[in-house]
């Protein structure tokens, strides 16, 4: 088991499940972090530390689209392990639905 990142933090991006992360295995994209599988070591600290649970463990119902794409660009991004401050408007996407199809940036 490891842990993911879902579409729930595009455009929120609150970054307080960097600060516990034990092992840095969060990148971050353009407007979403992503937790790398291959580095995550499922101590699941950074689980309850997400406002918008954004994070969840990638045995989760509909969670495989979540870990190829944390697969994918973990491989990409560059690592983050500090917090920073989130968007401006994060507050005015916190409960909106279908973010992936309507937000997500490949920042490639």
């Amino acid at each position: 088991m490891t842990y993911v990142v879902n579409e729930k933090c595009i455009k929120c991006k609150l970054m307080d499940c960097v600060e516990v992360c034990p092992v840095d295995c969060f990148y971050e994209g353009k407007n979403m972090l992503v937790i790398k599988p291959d580095e995550c070591i499922d101590c699941g600290v950074c689980e309850p530390e997400c406002p918008v649970d954004a994070i969840t463990a990638d045995t989760e119902p509909g969670s495989d689209k979540w870990l190829e794409l944390n697969t994918k660009y973990s491989e990409i991004w560059p690592n983050i392990n500090a917090k920073k401050d989130p968007p401006k408007d994060h507050e005015k996407y916190k409960n909106e639905e279908n973010k992936y199809t309507k937000y997500f940036k490949e920042n490639l």
